[in-house]
């Protein structure tokens, strides 16, 4: 029986959005980014593109208008340091763990993430035209059904234990899904005033996963799923069941 394990941070944060820092997150997915990584601070040279990516920082957020509260989930690679936050901007003190969790296979997991479900779509140009050639372009799935797919395409099946190649640049996350239990909502997408333009449809999914392979399942909880993983897309939050 294969076993590799996940170590990382989760950092909880419950802020208070009628606070003026909380509150733009909401409008301004630019915004919502600022705050998850004030929390690192130092940890590679300012201005670096792929700091995210180097720092593990994934997130995903939801908003409770009835109680006005904003949970964020912070992943890391680093412990980070949140004193950056004012304390009247916080319902309660964040909560940072540790986590050291193996990863066996055939152990079953709930699951919830948020995804950026996108695929491509290649036009040739007019034939006869000079410089005839394929564009592409990258497109948001929009329905539960097509998000559904972009997840089961994704998955690697129990019967299937050998690791197969990418197809068509698809990698497997190392797990198979129940189907029955799958969950698809269609969420409010994000934009920013600070990049025109920007605009990311997001989706839930939630359902139960069963691992059948470890590397790959933990190097996709690492380094998450799908696109826009720096404006809180492609976490995936898991939780331990009993069969």
């Amino acid at each position: 029986m294969t076993t590799t394990r996940l170590i990382t941070c989760h950092s909880i944060l419950q802020l208070d959005l009628h606070h003026p820092y909380a509150a733009p997150a909401l409008t301004d997915a630019h915004q919502m980014h600022r705050i998850v990584m004030s929390g690192f601070k130092g940890w590679v040279p300012d201005g670096q593109r792929d700091a995210r990516a180097q720092l593990g920082v994934l997130s995903t957020w939801s908003a409770d208008l009835k109680t006005n509260t904003l949970l964020i989930v912070v992943q890391s690679r680093v412990r980070p340091d949140w004193t950056t936050i004012p304390r009247t901007a916080l319902r309660q003190a964040v909560d940072v763990r540790n986590i050291d969790h193996p990863i066996i296979t055939g152990d079953p997991y709930t699951f919830r993430t948020v995804v950026n479900a996108v695929h491509t779509v290649r036009t040739p140009s007019t034939p006869g035209t000079p410089h005839e050639k394929t564009t592409s372009k990258r497109l948001p799935h929009v329905h539960p059904e097509h998000v559904r797919r972009w997840l089961e395409a994704r998955l690697h099946p129990t019967n299937n234990p050998t690791p197969t190649p990418p197809t068509n640049g698809i990698e497997h996350i190392g797990a198979d899904a129940d189907r029955t239990t799958l969950a698809i909502r269609m969420l409010p997408p994000v934009q920013s005033d600070h990049h025109k333009g920007l605009k990311i449809n997001r989706a839930e999914i939630r359902g139960t996963l069963t691992v059948t392979h470890p590397t790959r399942f933990t190097t996709t909880l690492t380094n998450g799923l799908g696109k826009a993983r720096a404006y809180s897309c492609g976490l995936i939050l898991t939780k331990p069941t009993t069969l």
